[in-house]
This record gives structure tokens, C-alpha cells and sequence, in this order.
């Protein structure tokens, strides 16, 4: 691979991995809630795998190029989105940290995993972001097939998110575990924050329809 082309786009896809936004407000919700945010970090991460798979397959132009489907796909994302952050602001009385929260709880951590992979996989603006920034960053001329150069920058991408938001989720909990209120507060607009992004999302394709 070309490597001042990798450099950039590591300093792109850091940069993007530490700009808050609804994996963010997943992981701090998630690491306040849960014994362990693992399985919500895990979820995330895998949901920009299978996007790096689309990517890879050539599936995620194919799946753009189709008349309405990325429509169709935008409003399922955004309502997930608004399902999940309403959840989340339905528990934030309860947000806080015990050693002897979820002992045992497997199902719910199965459940905290599917949800963060569809809170990143679900998303259209995920998939965009694939289709529209790692082929930037591809050379031709260098000795790796195409295909396999995007399937690199795309794991890389997994592999700095899956830091950042492990780091994010672990401070939420250091910082606020001690903080009862501040606990709830955080949780509180966590959710508002996923459903303020779901709201948007459904706003860009309705709004068209109804004018």
C-alpha cells in the first residue's frame, strides 16, 4: 500500500473515531449501565466490519446506486435510533455502577452487543462513509489488489474505533461511577442524543416527501 496514503487516512480515521456523536453516546450509556462495555464495544466494531464486507464485496455501491433503497434503509436506521435512545432515556434513573450489577447477565450482554452492532450497522451515514472515504485512499498502482487494500483501511478504521470508544466508555465509568447524578445526567443525554440523530435522519426523508 501507498504509505502516505495510509498515514492520512489513520489521521482521518482517528480523527473521525474521536468526534462524539451516537457511538459515543452507545458507549458512555453502555459503560454506565453494564457490568462490562465490552460487548457494546464489540457491537460497534462489527457493525463497521460487516460495512467493511459491503465494501469489500462491492455490495455498498451496488447498495447506493439502487433507486430508494438508501432511503428505505436511512428510516429504518433512524428509527432504531429513535427505539434505542428512547430506551436509553427510560433507564437513566437507574444509571450507575456496581460491582454486583449483571453478575451473570450473558443474555443481556448477547443483547447489548446486537444492539451496538445495529446502532452502527443499521446506520446509512456508516455505510456512506465507507463508500465515499476509504476509495480516497486507495492506490492502484500498488502492488495489493483493490479489494484488498479496502479491506485493510476498513479493519484499520475498526481497530482505532474500537480504542477510542473502549477508552470513552472506561472514562464515563472512572469518572462518573462515584457521581450518582452526574450518572443519570450523562445517560439522560446520551439518549437524547441518539434520538436527536434519529429525528434528523427521518427529517431528511420525509421532509422532501411532504414538501
Amino acid at each position: 500500500m501507498n504509505p502516505q496514503l495510509f498515514v492520512a487516512f489513520v489521521i482521518v480515521a482517528v480523527t473521525l473515531a474521536c468526534t462524539p456523536g451516537v457511538d459515543w453516546a452507545y458507549s458512555i450509556a453502555a459503560g454506565l449501565r453494564q457490568r462490562s462495555f465490552v460487548p457494546a464495544v464489540a457491537g460497534l466494531c462489527s457493525g463497521y466490519v460487516l460495512h467493511t464486507a459491503l465494501l469489500v464485496a462491492g455490495l455498498a455501491a451496488l447498495l447506493t446506486g439502487v433507486p430508494g433503497l438508501l432511503g428505505w434503509l436511512t428510516i429504518a436506521g433512524a428509527a432504531y435510533l429513535l427505539w434505542l435512545g428512547v430506551s436509553t432515556m427510560r433507564s437513566w434513573r437507574g444509571a450507575r455502577f456496581s460491582a454486583d450489577d449483571a453478575v451473570g447477565q450473558s443474555r443481556n450482554q448477547l443483547r447489548t452487543f446486537l444492539q451496538g452492532m445495529g446502532t452502527s450497522g443499521i446506520n446509512p451515514k456508516g455505510l456512506l462513509f465507507f463508500l465515499a472515504l476509504v476509495p480516497q485512499f486507495v492506490s492502484p498502482e500498488a502492488s495489493l489488489p483493490v479489494p484488498v487494500q479496502s479491506g485493510v483501511l476498513g479493519l484499520t478504521f475498526v481497530l482505532f474505533a474500537g480504542i477510542i470508544y473502549t477508552a470513552v466508555a472506561l472514562a464515563s465509568r472512572k469518572l462518573l461511577q462515584s457521581r450518582p447524578s452526574a450518572a443519570r445526567a450523562v445517560t439522560l443525554a446520551s439518549g437524547i442524543i441518539m434520538v436527536a440523530l434519529g429525528a434528523v435522519l427521518l427529517g431528511e426523508q420525509l421532509l422532501p416527501l411532504l414538501r
